[in-house]
C-alpha cells in the first residue's frame, strides 16, 4: 500500500485553541461512553476524488486521537495529522507487517542528532503511508483508502519514532459495518 496523494504541511499555532476544544470533546465524550463500552460509529458518507472526506487525527505524546479511524474501503479522506504535542511524531498506516518494518528500521536510527526525524525507509511492499508532522504542524494528505481494506490484514495506525510505539502509540482503524463497498 503506498500513498498517492497530495501532502501539505502547515503550522498550528493559529489552531491551537481549536485543538484543546477537540480534545475536552473527546475526553468528555469518551467518559460519557465508558471507557470499556465500544462505541459504534456514526454513519459515514464516504469521500470521493473530487470531494474527499475530511478526517483529524491529533498525535499528541504518546497517544492519537482519537484512538479509533473509520475508513470505507474506497473512499477518498483529507487526512489532516495535527501534531498537539512536543515532540516529532509521525502516523504509519498498514497492517502489522507495515508495523513491525517501521519499528525495525526507526530502532536502527536511534542514534541520530538530537531533535532530528529519523530518515529511514524500508521496502516499497511494507512502506504503508507515512506522514511525519513536527510540532505545532499539521500535514494533510488525500489518500484513497484502498477497495480491499476490509478484506486484507488489519490497517493500524502507529508512530515508531523510537519509543513511542512501545509506549502505546497506536490508533486502530476501524471499516464500519457495510463499508465493505
Amino acid at each position: 500500500m503506498t500513498h498517492h496523494g497530495r501532502m501539505r504541511r502547515r503550522t498550528i499555532r493559529s489552531l491551537l485553541p481549536c485543538l484543546a476544544v477537540a480534545g475536552v470533546l473527546a475526553a468528555g465524550a469518551l467518559a460519557a461512553c465508558g471507557a470499556t463500552d465500544p462505541v459504534a460509529p456514526p454513519p459515514i458518507s464516504p469521500g470521493t476524488g473530487p470531494q474527499p472526506r475530511e478526517v483529524n487525527l491529533i498525535a499528541r505524546d504518546w497517544e492519537f486521537v482519537p484512538p479509533i479511524v473509520d475508513l470505507v474501503p474506497g473512499e477518498t479522506v483529507l487526512l489532516h495529522v495535527i501534531n498537539g504535542g512536543l515532540e516529532v511524531h509521525e502516523a504509519i498506516i498498514g497492517g502489522m507487517a507495515v508495523q513491525e518494518a517501521w519499528e525495525a528500521a526507526e530502532a536502527a536510527a536511534v542514534d541520530g542528532p538530537p531533535g532530528s526525524m529519523p530518515s529511514v525507509s524500508v521496502p516499497p511492499g511494507v512502506a504503508g503511508v507515512r506522514i511525519v508532522v513536527r510540532s505545532g504542524e499539521r500535514v494533510d494528505l488525500e489518500w484513497a483508502v484502498p477497495p480491499d481494506a476490509a478484506k486484507v490484514e488489519a490497517l493500524v495506525i502507529g508512530c515508531h519514532i523510537p519509543g513511542h510505539w512501545e509506549r502505546g502509540m497506536q490508533a486502530a482503524v476501524r471499516i464500519p459495518p457495510g463499508g465493505d463497498t
